[in-house]
């Protein structure tokens, strides 16, 4: 009986569903980008990355088709968030670095009237120091919460 459910859960259909991927001692959870307005220039991603090994590495850089990518944090001073550009961001030794809104997040910009629209995906490859490159989807889904990145 559980083995018939099992099968039966796998063949249901995953369709907007975020896929976790691996690659070395990373696993690189649930790649999200919030839908946009028609008329927004940007639109944000968001995934944690957890370093399972005894190494550190480093995110150098996220590519995707769009004329800028970057890593962005968000410091809020006296109620004022301001965007921080990463250059890098480490990824520690058994630990987990989290993309989220209002903190860390990957800026794609230059939508060109071209807005993200839920059940899109937005290919990207994230280029690790030690990892290596991994080819990923973000997973358009419905912004909550009010936020735009």
């Amino acid at each position: 009986m559980k083995t018939a459910l099992i099968f039966a859960l796998a063949l249901i259909p995953t369709f907007g569903v975020a896929q976790d991927y691996r690659i070395g001692d990373l696993m690189i959870a649930h790649p999200v980008a919030r839908e946009t307005a028609a008329t927004a220039i940007a639109g944000a991603g968001y995934m944690t990355v957890t370093n399972t090994g005894e190494t550190d590495d480093v995110l150098l850089e996220v590519r995707a088709d769009f004329p800028r990518v970057m890593m962005h944090d968000t410091e809020t001073i006296d109620d004022i968030a301001t965007m921080i550009h990463l250059e890098t961001l480490a990824i520690p030794a058994g630990e987990t670095v989290t993309f989220a809104p209002g903190g860390k997040h990957v800026m794609f910009m230059g939508l060109k009237g071209d807005p993200f629209e839920e059940g899109e995906t937005v290919p990207a490859t994230l280029v690790f120091e030690n990892a290596g490159k991994i080819a990923i989807e973000f997973n358009v889904e419905k912004m909550t919460q009010g936020y735009s990145h």
